[in-house]
């Protein structure tokens, strides 16, 4: 994988990351032996950018990476980056309002991630989808400069669920911005990119597989954990919609799939053409798909090394957004 500046931080990531929420929590039983073997399955493949946050199982999953990292000898702070750490904070509020975006609650959870992931330091601290008033909060940002010059965090930037709130961010001097971006998320092409780029900010893209809808292997009769999200979460119940299913119906976004088959070559895995669809877009610094196996962590990988798709499969997929996914959701997020 030809690797792509994250931002203005220097780092040099591989475009296919590693999405840490399925090892931590809400997907379904991982035991942490198989956490750990997807993880190290995904650094051998060359995935050096590795996402998660501090609710992903209540830290589990953060201290899974830690101790992955640990047994490798990887350098994941100062020095040479062998490895990027990203984390989150701040939905561990109760309630999750804006007022409890304080500096102090930052700085607190931030203290706890640091622990969990062994270090001095973390390479990228994330606001974790905070309600949409915190975007403007000069105060709080103010705050992540001071924690960035205490040596508590490298880097910060923030995680966002609408186009408005990444664009409200940049008024900050944000390092990168994570966003919902795949096949059936279509809207940051023509609504947040060029800006990104111009304010040479990152773009993390998360739920890229629309939660595994684009991986063609789910059917109308596929059935979900009660931890799953994807059996709890399908309206929104826990949070916000738009992270399960990329906020699709169900049947309508199956059959939708049914539609991209054919864009699929042979012996080419669904996935992997969804993955190389959103490194198309050469604004986005880093896909982060989640794996819950070693062969999952390895596909994943994988599709970095895909050869581009055409602008015939392009102008399909765009076909098939605008017909039966942009009505439901283009308008939302």
């Amino acid at each position: 994988m030809d690797k792509r500046p994250f931002g203005r931080t220097g780092w040099q990531v591989n475009p296919i990351g590693f999405g840490a929420w399925a090892i931590g929590a809400d997907w379904g039983e991982v035991s942490e032996r198989d956490a750990e073997a997807a993880l190290n399955a995904a650094l051998d493949a060359g995935v050096n950018f590795i996402d998660t946050a501090d609710v992903y199982g209540m830290g589990r999953s953060e201290k899974i990476i830690a101790k992955v990292l640990k047994a490798r000898g990887n350098k994941s702070l100062g020095g040479k980056k062998d490895v990027v750490v990203a984390t989150k904070a701040g939905r561990k509020l109760n309630p999750h309002v804006a007022p409890g975006y304080t500096v102090k609650a930052i700085a607190d959870f931030i203290e706890q991630s640091l622990r969990n992931l062994e270090v001095d330091a973390l390479d990228l601290l994330q606001l974790h989808c905070p309600p949409t008033p915190v975007y403007a909060d000069a105060e709080l940002f103010a705050g992540l400069e001071r924690l960035v010059e205490a040596g508590k965090l490298k880097y910060y930037g923030v995680s966002v669920q609408t186009i408005d709130e990444a664009v409200a961010a940049m008024q900050f001097p944000i390092a990168s911005i994570q966003i919902i971006f795949n096949m059936f998320r279509q809207k940051p092409i023509e609504k947040l990119f060029d800006l990104a780029r111009k304010n040479e900010v990152a773009i993390i893209a998360r739920v890229p597989l629309a939660s595994g809808l684009l991986t063609g292997k789910m059917k109308a009769d596929t059935r979900f954990g009660k931890d799953d999200h994807r059996n709890y979460n399908r309206h929104g119940e826990m949070f916000d919609v738009g992270e399960t299913f990329s906020g699709v119906d169900y049947a309508t976004a199956l059959k939708a799939v049914d539609k991209l088959r054919p864009l699929v070559p042979k012996n080419t895995p669904m996935a992997a053409v969804a993955l190389r669809w959103i490194l198309m877009h050469d604004a986005v610094t880093v896909a982060i798909p989640g794996a819950k196996s070693a062969a999952q962590a390895v596909a994943n990988a994988e599709a970095g090394d895909l050869s581009p798709l055409s602008s015939e499969q392009m102008a399909a997929v765009k076909r098939v957004y605008d017909s039966d996914i942009r009505p439901l959701v283009h308008h939302r997020w």
